[in-house]
């Protein structure tokens, strides 16, 4: 696998609100080990779409693992242009910090945003141009990343090839407790 989507929940779904929540770290760590794993796969791009939540701290861990894998490179594909336009001024700081390191941006649309179809759009054109999904999601929280899900499972009744990986609750459950025992990885 040399390209990976990775996708999952926005804050709000998971009930976080600011960044020194402990599932952030959490779910940054759950996120880190996976992509190690894949690395060692021969890993070389991974595509997010720029949203909050799990795709900004996926970004986050990518800049971290750049360190140790510089070879890493990531995008951020918009479902349209001015995305953050109305986010707040510290969401909007994050954003910019995660585009300015990107080695690629660019915007399915290529215009400001008219309606829920562009998302749709830039999860088929990301599926279509990677080789797997990382979805942090639980069939038991549905919530945005279902979209993902079912779209991923649609491409794959024709592409066998593509993979999906799914980091869940119980996998979060894991690292939560690793973490507090301070297990290394």
């Amino acid at each position: 696998m040399k390209s990976l989507y990775i996708t999952g929940y926005r804050p709000h779904e998971l009930g976080i609100f600011n960044d020194k929540h402990p599932g952030v770290e959490i779910i940054k760590t759950a996120l880190e080990n996976q992509l190690r794993i894949f690395l060692d796969d021969g890993l070389e791009w991974v595509v997010i779409g720029g949203q909050q939540g799990v795709e900004t701290w996926a970004a986050q861990v990518i800049l971290e693992l750049k360190n140790d894998f510089p070879h890493l490179k990531y995008s951020i594909i918009t479902p349209f242009l001015e995305q953050e336009k109305n986010w707040n001024e510290h969401k909007q700081a994050t954003y910019m910090h995660i585009v300015s390191k990107a080695d690629f941006v660019t915007s399915v649309t290529k215009r400001p945003y008219e309606a829920p179809w562009q998302f749709i759009e830039k999860d088929k054109f990301i599926i279509d141009n990677t080789d797997a999904t990382l979805l942090v999601y639980d069939d038991e929280n549905e919530g945005s990343p279902k979209y993902v899900h079912r779209l991923v499972e649609k491409y794959q009744e024709i592409h066998q090839d593509y993979e999906l990986f799914v980091i869940n609750a119980y996998d979060l459950q894991m690292v939560a407790e690793e973490l507090q025992r301070g297990d290394e990885w």
